[in-house]
């Protein structure tokens, strides 16, 4: 009866959140410095890939925030429902970076000292433009810029008409939304055994565990049979690509307040393996969250110059702006 009465519980308190018209998300590594720099040696890395003192101390300490809200419920939403989008990754010392899409607007801020910091190669001044850079001074500076989500549209385009420009972005439709949904219900209900616990005060803990080369190789078998309904070059990995993964047990502990989810904790220190590693885990908190609003004060940013200019297509108006100090290389792979 346990196993079921806390799958129920869990399965309700995801409900509730679909009911909700607006939702954060906030995601904390827990590990240190330390620990990071074993798990990247323990990968083998090339001569000079290892990954900087800055960016283990950076992403150690990195929160990442996302917060969505909808006209409607957020489990009857679609892309046309929503309002307000806000993505955020901030440190102790200060928000590296913002995105936020307000409307047919995207704004958006970087911490560019910071980032060079963390990669080891320092951004230029913005003092080292010329007048004709405009908006992208303001990149540099770390202020917010915005850009027209149509203005992009209607350049992109553009780009594709001349034989450039990008691919539409694969989505998947509500159908095959629907399968995977059930794909992972069906191995959850098979691998996961559940246990629950009260304090009294209105919280739960609802705690998962299961072995997690089982669960990810059962989980990919569910959808392979799928694969044709997936977007292109969207493959999915072989038992074989999954035979080495730990298999050691992987717990997640679910807080539930008066019956919502608020808190999920998942230690992985065990996945690990034969790394040094102290701690290692994620905390996502859901809340309600501030309202995404359009920061004021954003510097327009002109999408003919950026997607003909600045990505390497030919420039609109001609203006030449020398951008040779802008190739930095910002460490992606790093997040």
């Amino acid at each position: 009866m346990e196993q079921l009465s806390a799958g129920k519980k869990l399965d309700r308190a995801f409900e509730e959140l679909g009911k909700k018209n607006r939702l954060s998300f906030e995601l904390d590594v827990d590990t240190d410095a330390a620990t990071l720099k074993a798990l990247d040696a323990e990968s083998d890395p090339a001569p000079g890939e290892e990954i900087p003192d800055e960016a283990a101390d950076l992403i150690s300490d990195a929160k990442i925030t996302v917060t969505v809200e909808s006209k409607k419920p957020l489990a009857e939403s679609g892309e046309k429902d929503l309002v307000g989008t806000a993505v955020k990754v901030s440190t102790p010392d200060g928000d590296l970076a913002e995105y936020r899409m307000i409307g047919d607007y995207v704004y958006a801020r970087v911490d560019m000292d910071a980032m060079g910091k963390m990669s080891g190669s320092p951004v230029p001044s913005a003092d080292d433009l010329p007048p004709e850079a405009g908006a992208f001074k303001a990149v540099l500076e770390g202020k917010w810029v915005k850009f027209s989500t149509k203005e992009m549209d209607k350049a992109g385009g553009a780009g594709e008409k001349a034989g450039g420009g990008p691919a539409p972005a694969p989505s998947l439709d509500a159908k095959t939304q629907q399968k995977l949904v059930k794909a992972l219900r069906e191995v959850v209900a098979r691998e996961v055994r559940f246990k629950t616990a009260g304090s009294g005060d209105g919280t739960e803990h609802v705690t998962a565990t299961a072995p997690f080369r089982t669960l990810v190789t059962e989980l990919f078998g569910e959808l392979r049979p799928l694969t044709k309904d997936l977007p292109p070059g969207m493959e999915l990995p072989t038992d074989k690509d999954l035979k080495d993964a730990p298999n050691a047990k992987v717990t997640a502990d679910f807080t539930l307040k008066n019956g919502e989810l608020s808190q999920v904790d998942v230690d992985l220190a065990k996945l690990a393996e034969s790394a040094k590693v102290k701690k290692l885990g994620l905390t996502l908190r859901m809340s309600e969250g501030t309202r995404p609003t359009a920061p004021a004060g954003a510097t327009k940013l002109d999408m003919g110059d950026l997607m003909n200019g600045f990505l390497g297509g030919p420039r609109v108006g001609g203006s030449d702006i020398d951008t040779s100090g802008l190739d930095q290389d910002f460490p992606g792979d790093d997040f």
